[in-house]
């Protein structure tokens, strides 16, 4: 049981600052870029580009395809912001 802990908090450490979508190599935010924090649930620690992404996502949030959510391959997290204009998208709960 402890290893599968360890496991699970090393996997969240790697992941965190790296940003969702991104390739694994080049997983770095990128200058010119504007991202918010993916907090809480199974993307806890990435960062979303939210650059060219429309408004009323933005405002309403977002929900992104992940295969380590409760639904595993094809299942997906929503997360929506912390209030207008927040860099910060708190996890809503999966979705198949």
């Amino acid at each position: 049981m402890v290893a599968v802990i360890l496991a699970v908090m090393d996997e969240r450490e790697f992941m965190r600052g790296r940003v969702y979508g991104a390739d694994h190599e080049d997983a770095a935010p990128r200058s010119g870029r504007v991202y918010a924090e993916l907090v809480g649930g199974p993307l806890d620690g990435l960062l979303l580009d939210v650059t060219d992404r429309p408004e009323r996502e933005l405002r309403s949030g977002v929900t992104l395809p992940t295969e380590i959510g409760r639904h595993g391959p094809g299942g997906s997290a929503v997360y929506a912001p912390r209030g207008p204009g927040a860099r910060r998208f708190d996890w809503r709960g999966d979705v198949p």
